[in-house]
């Protein structure tokens, strides 16, 4: 099999230039041999003023089996696979076509396959309720709890219960960098997704993190244990519209996509010149609604806020971005 040889400084130019030119062999590994690398090329390729050799013996990248491989369905099927799905800890998170139903217990054994370190295969039919409570069913394997690392953070949840979005990872980190020194209020809270990394990472002063969904909030006292930052978080469980501690704090985070009835609430838990992260899901051509929100709750209560940015998260629903709105409330 054929392979070009070039000088070791030399090989990332030369390889560029066989990757931009499609002969570059990209089943095959790059070698070094006597001071050299072989870079392998098609069949086809003439020298053109490289040194060109045979390779005794190439060595292939390994075939990365696909969930297909790991299925014998007929084709009208496999063409509605998933493309996409998401791994908790050791447990597989995945949605399905309705065409695909009757299969869905082998392509459950496919995914385990596939993932030999996972325990559990979970069929996602949505979410529903003020709790935003999961419809799920186990397809393979056994046992819903599971312990799942992020951001230098560990967060112990039972996946058939709650919901734990792996789309939101870059607010995550950026609540991670804020707080330091302050004192916060985390209106539902979760099981942590925003007080865990901003207690780990950040250190704040103290957090009250707020959760009504009584799963939720022991799965949060756990998390807040598992973490070693119960020096930092307070665990408050009720409703936010009830238990929110009012002028005290210097941010309020309010994550809950549906929360702008709860907005007068954290603006009152804001010290003057506190800083709120309020979210919302909000259609494209409403995309202003969150800022106006923020400023009339505010003006509501004689106070005024300066939104100082507003971010899109992710795509929530076709049409409907997840957004956050940060202002200084005065």
């Amino acid at each position: 099999m054929k392979a070009v040889r070039v000088g070791i400084e030399e090989a990332e130019t030369v390889r560029q230039k066989l990757l931009s030119g499609g002969v570059l062999d990209k089943s095959r590994k790059l070698l070094r041999a006597n001071g050299f690398v072989e870079i392998p090329v098609v069949d086809s390729f003439e020298a053109g003023g490289f040194v060109l050799v045979e390779q005794a013996h190439p060595e292939f990248y390994s075939h990365k089996r696909t969930l297909s491989d790991c299925l014998d369905i007929p084709d009208s099927e496999r063409k509605l696979l998933p493309s996409g799905w998401n791994v908790l800890g050791d447990i597989i998170i995945v949605s399905l076509r309705g065409e695909l139903e009757n299969y869905k217990k082998e392509i459950g054994e496919a995914f385990l396959s596939l993932y030999p370190g996972c325990k559990t295969v979970l069929l996602d039919r949505g979410i529903s309720g003020k709790m935003r409570q999961p419809a799920r069913e186990i397809i393979a394997g056994e046992g819903t709890e599971t312990v799942h690392k992020e951001n230098g953070c560990l967060f112990k949840l039972d996946a058939m219960r709650l919901m734990f979005s792996q789309g939101n990872l870059a607010e995550k980190r950026r609540m991670g960098k804020l707080g330091k020194g302050e004192t916060v209020v985390d209106m539902f809270a979760g099981i942590g997704y925003f007080s865990i990394p901003m207690a780990v990472h950040s250190k704040p002063r103290k957090i009250f993190a707020i959760e009504i969904n009584p799963v939720a909030f022991g799965y949060l006292k756990e998390n807040i244990e598992l973490n070693g930052v119960e020096e930092i978080i307070e665990p408050v469980q009720g409703d936010c519209a009830l238990v929110t501690p009012p002028g005290i704090a210097d941010r309020v985070i309010m994550g809950y996509l549906d929360a702008h009835e709860y907005l007068e609430h954290g603006i009152r838990a804001l010290l003057p010149g506190g800083i709120l992260h309020y979210h919302e899901a909000v259609p494209e051509a409403l995309e202003r609604r969150p800022v106006e929100r923020v400023i009339e709750a505010a003006g509501r209560l004689g106070r005024k806020a300066e939104v100082t940015g507003v971010r899109r998260i992710k795509k929530y629903s076709p049409g409907v971005w997840h957004v956050v709105v940060d202002a200084r409330v005065d």
